[in-house]
């Protein structure tokens, strides 16, 4: 698990795309000391496994579903990444927990000045978009954020002059396609609740006693 607070932005050293599946180095550098195999990093949002590593740097595989959900496929040498790695327990969950499984891609619409910060609209699928609410988290390249406004089809954020400068997102044009992971918690409650809304009474809908009766 992750908390969608970027702890460095790498940079992609080498990236090797064959037969649908790719490897990828990235140099870390000093904020991630002892990287060792097997640990879980999360590159823009993606969850990756260390198979390689050295000081200040690592390799990862990125398969073939990772390719196609994410936009790794579009990295090459020289692309700056966020990465992250994953929290201990003891760790101040300062963001919101994210898993590193991207949900869908989405596109920025719209960037506009608000003061010092940055306002972006998304545009991403509707089947995504339902478990985005207002005020609600959002990782979108694995950066924690908060939703100001959402709609069916798309979701605006305020970025910080912070997060502008130590993140990839300073550089998000009109355009630009992003990983979204959205709340894990919004898609248990529509798993677990889906069912009870189609077998609830038409009249009064779900209500209190029915979800009582249902054991919730």
């Amino acid at each position: 698990m992750f908390t969608g607070l970027i702890q460095v932005v790498g940079q992609v050293t080498a990236a090797g795309l064959k037969n649908g599946q790719m490897r990828l180095t990235v140099r870390a550098g000093q904020a991630f000391p002892g990287i060792v195999l097997g640990e879980s990093i999360a590159m823009n949002g993606a969850c990756l496994t260390v198979e390689a590593a050295g000081p200040g740097e690592f390799s990862a595989y990125v398969s073939g579903e990772s390719l196609d959900k994410t936009t790794l496929g579009g990295l090459k040498a020289g692309s700056k990444v966020n990465l992250e790695r994953a929290m201990a327990l003891s760790d101040r969950l300062g963001g919101h927990l994210v898993s590193g499984h991207v949900d869908c891609l989405a596109q920025v619409s719209e960037r506009t000045g608000a003061g010092e910060s940055v306002r972006f609209t998304l545009a991403l699928p509707a089947e995504h978009a339902r478990f985005v609410v207002a005020k609600g988290s959002v990782a979108l390249d694995g950066v924690s954020l908060t939703v100001n406004e959402c709609g069916p089809d798309w979701l605006c954020v305020n970025v910080i002059p912070a997060t502008l400068d130590n993140t990839t997102i300073g550089g998000w044009r009109p355009g630009d396609k992003v990983n979204v992971e959205t709340d894990v918690i919004a898609k248990y409650v529509v798993k677990l609740i889906g069912p009870l809304s189609q077998s609830a009474p038409k009249s009064g809908g779900i209500t209190p006693e029915f979800l009582k009766e249902h054991g919730f």
